[in-house]
């Protein structure tokens, strides 16, 4: 398992952004405080109404934050850890950047993830890019390609591939609404699949 230096993780907590490792694309991640999401947003040219995700070591870390129902657990646990990020709604109102009155959660399956946000609380999940490019490859071509100094790096090793897929669920009608806002690793008939077959 990645461990972090204390550097880095007094670095983290200062407002600093780091590129780190998923099961997926290279992360971009800050604590989600207005400090740390304006030097994110600036470095990835990012339009502030494109609001982004959070990831997490478990959805316990943002049960202060959200509201989890317990079929939407359920759901996230039924598919591989990383696949999937939820938009659960939020119990008070967060920085737009985030979805104000809805933020988009995903629990993370590699390790340098998981350690990371254990260290310092939930971390931005975006990928490490500027908006409207590819994505890097690695999270070293990530960091050089943003700037980023040498303690902004969590190195792991991981091949790159598809996003986790967005999922909109909505619990209050008889029947649950599901919506995919992104298909990614998880394929859309995977989803509608499980809430169909989940009585």
């Amino acid at each position: 398992m990645t461990i972090l230096s204390d550097e880095q993780i007094a670095y983290i907590k200062n407002g600093g952004v780091v590129a780190y490792p998923t099961s997926t694309l290279p992360g971009l991640g800050c604590i989600p405080t207005q400090e740390g999401l304006d030097t994110l947003f600036s470095l990835k040219s990012r339009s502030p109404d494109k609001p982004i995700s959070l990831g997490v070591a478990s959805l316990e870390q943002v049960s202060d934050l959200v509201f989890i129902d317990a079929r939407v657990i359920e759901f996230v646990e039924a598919f591989p850890r990383g696949g999937l990020s939820v938009i659960y709604p939020a119990k008070q109102p967060l920085d737009p950047r985030l979805g104000g009155e809805s933020i988009a959660i995903r629990v993370f399956e590699h390790p340098a993830a998981r350690a990371l946000s254990e260290a310092v609380g939930p971390i931005t999940a975006t990928s490490a890019n500027e908006a409207g490019e590819e994505p890097a490859n690695t999270v070293a071509q990530a960091a050089a390609e943003l700037g980023l100094p040498e303690i902004a790096i969590l190195d792991g090793k991981r091949a790159t591939g598809p996003g986790s897929t967005f999922v909109k669920i909505d619990l209050n009608g008889h029947q649950p609404l599901v919506t995919i806002i992104r298909e990614g690793v998880v394929p859309t008939r995977d989803v509608v699949t499980w809430w169909k077959n989940r009585h």
